[in-house]
């Protein structure tokens, strides 16, 4: 008797988690997406690269040169150590400013 009513149970209940799942992603599809973060620096014009021998390197924009330089070399730094590679041999490989 106990087996018969788990197969009766288990019928409906995928179809109910599907159907609750649906309902919830469509209630948040109508929303306009807002950011989870803010941007700090989306009018920076400068921006600088650094990477290291091995790992990860950084991408940084400040609103001078040595801003967006500095920047990068934290954030290689940063991620060479993460990434297992060599965080003090970052140096910065690129460095310019938009018009």
């Amino acid at each position: 008797m106990t087996g018969k009513t788990a197969r009766q149970c288990s019928s409906w209940i995928l179809p109910s988690l599907l159907a609750i799942n649906l309902a919830l992603l469509a209630g948040c599809s109508g929303k306009s997406p807002t950011p989870r973060y803010s941007v700090s620096n989306a009018g920076s014009s400068c921006y600088a690269k650094a990477l290291p021998t091995s790992g990860e390197g950084g991408l940084a924009w400040g609103d001078t040169l040595n801003m967006a330089r500095q920047k990068s070399l934290n954030n290689c730094i940063r991620y060479a150590g993460r990434s297992g590679g060599t965080p003090d041999t970052c140096q910065v490989v690129l460095a310019e400013c938009r018009n």
